[in-house]
């Protein structure tokens, strides 16, 4: 290639020497003169290549700059011998190249001066970034179309490995959490069942009211238990596995029942008020993933609202929507609370915490999302709460862990919102 291009140099000064004039007998006078010159240019190209090869940015701008003003003084010269010049004519050319060599080597140096810079920005956000400090930019760097790719690309991957590092942070956070309040909501229904088994191995009790009262405390444990499991379990499938879009689908109406005969039995222990109205919504479709949600929001606000109140479930029919809503008329909900209701384990006040991990709501946000919906809440302290779930109509969308992932939701002001639980659950 470099002796193809430089034979085409030595074609084009023919065809310029032809069209200034020049003839036969001179024009084979100078092709003789450019065979070796051809030889000679090539030979030197690639030793300089070799020389280049270690050293930096700016030697080869200026050595460039040096190569092509060299060449047009030795040309200048053989020219001068051959008698194609004249000696006056010579020496002006002779001055006018190095005016223009002495140009040409201080544009080169500008030029491989904002290079250098350039590579030396890229270079020390590399170095800062392989040291851990991903918050590292190279910027804008104005350099050339390639330095900017260079540096775009820098600060793309920068960008990428921060997100998959404050993603790890994330997930590590949730597992730090997940094994402390796993732990915690363990404690007690074991140790319970521990003493009382102990105490019936010892025959510390004997009598046939106490075996009775002991059995019944032995069977809410062991049901305290099995809702762990089961929320952590379902937790985990959230996170982890894809749930195909379900040719089985299920009527609201018929979603909604189920999740109310989960808590018939406690709102009627406690004289609740339980009201349903779905009106045109009743016959839509939806996934049965749905009746989880529901019975986690009913569950949550039948726990927290006191004797004589009233939990409503509401649900409209929108033109690409369906909009359900559940309301109690319970304790509510701190302001400062509300940013963070649906974070993994979060609970309002421990000291009236109830059965299971706090996982009631993060199952019920990440459920949601993964339908393609969304889920908010509105609180008025002392006079209940409000949940309100918006659903596309259609089929369901795929349950997958980067649609349900921890951490990603948000509050009806755009607040950040994680994946956690209104009231224990």
């Amino acid at each position: 290639m470099l002796l193809v291009l430089v034979s085409l140099g030595a074609v084009g000064a023919l065809l310029v020497a032809t069209a200034l004039g020049m003839k036969g007998s001179e024009l084979a006078h100078l092709a003789g003169l450019l065979g070796p010159a051809i030889v000679v240019t090539v030979a030197a190209a690639l030793l300089a290549s070799r020389l280049l090869r270690r050293t930096s940015l700016r030697q080869r701008y200026l050595a460039v700059a040096a190569v092509g003003s060299l060449v047009a003084l030795g040309n200048l010269v053989a020219l001068t011998r051959a008698m194609f010049v004249s000696a006056h004519a010579a020496t002006v050319l002779a001055v006018v190249l190095i005016y223009a060599s002495a140009a040409g080597l201080a544009a080169a140096f500008a030029s491989a001066r904002s290079s250098v810079a350039a590579l030396d920005r890229v270079t020390g956000a590399a170095r800062r970034i392989g040291d851990g400090d991903l918050s590292a930019r190279v910027g804008t760097l104005d350099a050339g179309l390639e330095f900017d790719r260079l540096a775009g690309t820098l600060d793309e991957m920068a960008a990428r490995l921060q997100g998959l590092r404050d993603q790890e942070q994330q997930v590590e956070r949730i597992r730090r959490d997940l094994v402390t309040a796993v732990s915690h909501d363990l404690r007690t229904p074991l140790a319970n069942l521990r003493a009382m088994a102990e105490a019936i191995d010892d025959a510390v009790v004997d009598d046939r009211d106490t075996l009775l009262r002991y059995a019944r405390e032995m069977q809410r444990a062991v049901g305290q238990l099995s809702a762990l499991v089961d929320d952590l379990f379902e937790f985990a499938q959230v996170d982890s596995l894809t749930i195909e879009d379900e040719m089985d689908r299920a009527r609201l109406g018929d979603v909604v029942a189920a999740a109310m005969a989960t808590v018939e039995a406690e709102a009627e222990r406690k004289r609740l008020r339980m009201t349903t109205v779905l009106d045109a919504a009743e016959d839509v479709p939806c996934s049965r993933h749905l009746t989880r949600v529901v019975q986690n929001l009913l569950v949550n606000a039948v726990r927290h609202t006191g004797p004589d109140g009233s939990v409503r479930v509401e649900g409209h029919r929108e033109m690409d929507r369906v909009r359900l809503a559940v309301e109690d008329t319970g304790e509510g909900i701190p302001a400062r609370d509300l940013p963070f209701v649906f974070d993994p384990f979060y609970r309002v006040d421990s000291a009236r915490a109830g059965n299971g991990a706090g996982l009631g709501l993060a199952l019920a946000d990440r459920i949601v999302r993964a339908l393609g919906g969304t889920i908010d809440v509105t609180s008025d302290p002392g006079r209940g709460a409000r949940f309100d779930i918006a659903l596309p109509l259609g089929p369901t969308r795929g349950l997958t862990a980067s649609g349900a992932g921890p951490g990603t939701s948000r509050t009806r002001n755009g607040d950040r919102r994680g994946s956690g639980s209104r009231h224990p659950s």
